[in-house]
């Protein structure tokens, strides 16, 4: 069995190293993938008591984690009974996971956390399945910091033994957690969500644009629309950062005009147009194209805002 760097203070004293794992160890949790989402999924098993395993890419965005009692392991796959992704793309899980594929175990469950191709998703269950390795699509909706506070929803696909297998961490994943249906079902439902999600957010942009540009002021016209029949949930989320014009990141624009492309993807696929997520993507790609990608999704807003979406200095 091939084994990553990996070492660990144990309650007796003795530093442990993953030469003396004979097997993964049921209560120790994998993390791979240190992003927003990933960070902020660490950040919560820590804070319920979990000791965590995690690998990055970069290793130096580990750091805050480590110096909070996260340890560093060069294949968390190989150490961990049960193993949380956040990742990119499904290629890029896939990528990952085929370099770490010495350490698979049979039994052993991994919970995807990205949001991924749904094909894609449910061919890589399928692959895993064949190893022994039980494979959770679990997309999270909701941005990291909702994540952070435990207020997320968890989306999950899937063998329902492996889901029941994990009851212990939907908790800390997520306040609502939902079981879908087999290994890329989640993914689909997640595209949905997001769907929507989406359309709400950047139309509390264009109504705070309009209210702005018809002279009511932006935190006026939220406070009525937060106690009308036009509320939605996107207005406690990100109705502060469009009026404040705050764009600290929760997450990315450039991440959201990923799972767009999705969208259009799967309704192409399903001979379906999506008209309004065809508009929302060229709004994304505009603001992108601004050198907005790296910010908070919320700042679709600035090519809302003034003609040609050009940013005010």
């Amino acid at each position: 069995m091939g084994f990553g760097s990996f070492a660990m203070v144990g309650s007796d004293g003795l530093r442990l190293t993953c030469a003396m794992i004979q097997r993964p160890e049921p209560d120790l949790v994998g993390v791979i993938g240190l992003g927003l989402m990933g960070t902020a999924i660490t950040e919560r098993l820590l804070d319920h008591n979990y000791r965590v395993a995690v690998w990055n890419r970069t290793r130096e965005k580990a750091a805050p984690l480590l110096a909070r009692g996260a340890v560093w392991s060069d294949n968390p796959v190989a150490c961990c009974q049960r193993v949380i992704i956040s990742l990119y793309t499904s290629d890029i899980v896939a990528e990952v996971l085929q370099q770490m594929e010495t350490g698979f175990q049979p039994g052993q469950i991994i919970v995807d956390t990205t949001t991924g191709e749904p094909e894609q998703t449910a061919a890589l269950g399928g692959r895993l399945a064949a190893r022994g390795v039980q494979y959770l699509d679990a997309p999270i909706s909701g941005s990291s910091e909702q994540t952070r506070r435990g207020e997320a929803t968890v989306i999950v696909g899937g063998d329902r033994a492996a889901f029941d297998a994990c009851a212990d961490l939907w908790p800390v994943l997520g306040r609502n957690v939902f079981h879908v249906g087999p290994c890329g079902s989640a993914a689909r439902m997640k595209l949905i969500s997001n769907l929507v999600l989406g359309l709400n957010r950047a139309v509390l942009a264009e109504g705070l644009a309009f209210a702005e540009a018809i002279g009511v002021a932006p935190a006026a016209a939220l406070e009525v629309l937060k106690g009308s029949n036009a509320y939605s949930r996107a207005m406690d989320v990100k109705g502060r950062k469009l009026v404040e014009r705050d764009y600290t990141v929760q997450a990315k624009l450039s991440q959201h005009l990923k799972d767009v492309r999705l969208m259009l993807q799967a309704a192409g696929t399903a001979g379906l147009p999506l008209p309004l997520t065809e508009t929302h993507a060229r709004l994304l790609e505009q603001a992108e194209a601004a050198g907005l990608g790296e910010l908070d999704n919320s700042a679709i807003q600035e090519v809302l805002r003034l003609p040609g979406g050009k940013r005010e200095s």
